[in-house]
């Protein structure tokens, strides 16, 4: 059985201090757990540890980094490799966010590499993909998504492929306040689906988690994550509220 999955991704948000109020305030409440439904929470590098030490107790919720670079080591000042993530149990990686792609260009090659260097060190990577504005109104959303999937995954063998977690996320509902339906979001979720389906087998593609990514938030998390192919969501702003990413929690 797939999981379900509420990923918060801070992005470059809050002072460490703001970190640990934030960890504090949303697991004042206490929140059912079930191994199929886990939390977790990508963080900016310095806070690793600190996320790491905060969620050391707490059932099914992990910690993510929110990029790596594509080698083990060397003379590349200012990257993390994913030998060091794993050397700190870090056992969840964002790879090819949107924002990885329009601001650092960070193509299908370099995030297949990004995708290998986590597996290589047995990081879970959450591999994000979806369209901008301009091609999901030309109508051409499904063939940009099925190049970003298969330009960065398809050289993976099945059980390396079983392995990867994929967040869809529209690049125009990110920040925005716009949202894609439920409708849209299972519509996208669903193709996917079907195209690894086609390059794998049925079996293996239903059995990877698809998160949703873009304006997730308390009053429309429940109706997304209804949907049979939303197994979850890649959440933004609203992780940053504990109120509303408990809420989102409680949606899986």
């Amino acid at each position: 059985m797939r999981k379900k999955i509420a990923a918060a991704n801070w992005k470059m948000n809050l002072t460490l201090t703001e970190g640990k109020e934030l960890f504090t305030a949303l697991f004042a409440e206490k929140h059912e757990t079930a191994e199929d439904k886990i939390a977790v929470f990508a963080v900016p590098f310095p806070y690793l540890p600190m996320a790491q030490e905060m969620l050391a107790d707490k059932k099914f919720a992990y910690v993510a980094a929110q990029n790596l670079y594509t080698k083990d080591s060397g003379a590349y000042t200012g990257e993390v490799s994913a030998a060091m993530l794993a050397s700190m149990e870090i056992p969840y990686a964002l790879v090819g966010h949107s924002e990885r792609r329009e601001y650092f260009h960070e193509n299908e090659a370099m995030l297949a590499e990004k995708v290998d260097a986590c597996l290589k060190n047995n990081i879970i990577p959450i591999f994000c993909c979806g369209e901008p504005k301009e091609i999901r109104e030309g109508n051409t959303h499904n063939d940009y998504v099925e190049k970003q999937v298969a330009g960065s995954l398809f050289h993976l063998s099945a059980d390396e492929m079983k392995k990867v977690v994929i967040a869809y996320e529209p690049i125009w509902a990110i920040g925005t306040g716009l949202t894609a339906s439920s409708d849209q979001a299972q519509e996208m979720h669903k193709h996917i689906r079907s195209i690894i389906a086609a390059k794998y087998d049925e079996a293996l593609a239903d059995d990877i988690s698809i998160l949703y990514g873009g304006s997730v938030k308390p009053n429309n998390a429940e109706e997304l994550f209804s949907k049979p192919d939303v197994d979850g969501g890649l959440v933004g702003g609203a992780s940053l509220v504990a109120a509303d990413f408990a809420a989102i929690i409680r949606s899986l």
